[in-house]
């Protein structure tokens, strides 16, 4: 493949995701590339991408060592780093470690993390101690009125509306009256 700018061979090969027509493949030599990543200006989200590759890329590498990067392949799925470069998808789990040294500052400089810290609920449900005592609560109500003790299953609903509503008193009685 040739640059789009000169005719020599192209050793960048970037797709720009931001045209809402579709993804535009960019095929750059060293050069342009250098000049292409280090446009000062990060107006549109594809100069802060190419900023980000920049970075990652450090333009000191030379078109052999691309090369060689590139040819890097997992032993257990066979993909080759270009092919991840090329797809953004890695082939298997195995490739998290086999690619660790390339991946880190990419992941870094991307997520700001190399560690994946996941969501977190909007609204927490409880410790799964409290949990566990509601649903034994409520199958002990459930027993009570299969049994038609009603006078203990209404004592439990009261017990299950107050542990609800963050009210959970000891099992103890209350302390009597002198």
């Amino acid at each position: 493949m040739k640059c789009q700018h000169c005719e020599k061979p192209a050793t960048f090969h970037i797709t720009e995701l931001t045209d809402p027509s579709g993804p535009v493949m960019v095929h750059l030599c060293e050069e342009h590339a250098r000049s292409y990543l280090s446009q000062e200006t990060v107006d549109s989200p594809s100069n802060a991408l190419a900023g980000m590759l920049a970075k990652q890329l450090k333009l000191e590498q030379t078109a052999e060592q691309l090369a060689k990067l590139d040819k890097k392949t997992c032993p257990v799925c066979g993909i080759k780093f270009a092919e991840f470069r090329q797809a953004g998808r890695l082939g298997c789990a195995y490739d998290y470690v086999f690619f660790q040294s390339d991946l880190e500052p990419l992941l870094l400089s991307i997520h700001g993390s190399k560690v994946h810290k996941g969501k977190q609920p909007t609204r927490r449900s409880g410790s799964p101690d409290r949990q566990h005592k509601l649903i034994q609560l409520r199958r002990e109500m459930q027993e009570a009125i299969a049994k038609e003790q009603y006078e203990r299953a209404g004592e439990l609903r009261d017990k299950i509306q107050n542990y609800e509503n963050g009210e959970e008193q000891s099992s103890a009685p209350p302390p009597s009256e002198p």
